[in-house]
């Protein structure tokens, strides 16, 4: 199967690199519904946490939850934004009071954020709900499966890190 450009000739750079293969085609369109089904329910999950939080924040919170505390540079480079908009979520997250910045004790010029008890409350009841939408979503399917998606998942978000 090969594609053809817009003046009818095959593109051969396209079907060597076997990207027009089914298997491909067929993951681009899942992973395109999961993606667009996963920032809506980012959406619901970080007004769930707090009605005024943004909705790209709420990855953050959870990052805190998971590693503890980290230092605004760690969490920018995780979620791959810019100093200055990493700045500005911060002062959100604290202005809610689900984070609070304290001196980091290995280097007095920097500060380590970490959620505040509230935040912390507000994302494990979250992340709980969640699992729970999940389990209650696949459980008609065997534990291997859930065990075996969730590996998959890991390999192709690993993969994407290269």
């Amino acid at each position: 199967m090969h594609e053809e450009g817009n003046d009818g000739h095959r593109d051969a750079g396209v079907a060597a690199s076997g990207v027009d293969q089914p298997a491909f085609l067929a993951l681009e369109r899942e992973l395109t519904v999961l993606l667009r089904r996963a920032r809506a329910s980012q959406g619901e999950m970080a007004r769930e946490v707090h009605p005024d939080l943004e909705s790209s924040a709420y990855g953050l919170l959870v990052r805190l939850d998971e590693c503890g505390k980290q230092r605004a540079t760690e969490l920018a480079a995780y979620i791959g934004v810019g100093k200055a908009t990493m700045s500005r979520q911060l002062r959100a997250l604290e202005e809610l009071g689900l984070v609070a910045r304290e001196p980091d004790p290995a280097d007095g010029r920097a500060w380590l954020v970490a959620l505040t008890q509230e935040g912390h409350d507000r994302v494990r009841r979250v992340r709980e709900a969640r699992r729970a939408r999940y389990a209650g979503r696949l459980a008609d399917w065997d534990s291997r499966e859930v065990t075996e998606l969730a590996r998959l998942l890991n390999q192709l978000n690993r993969g994407m890190e290269k």
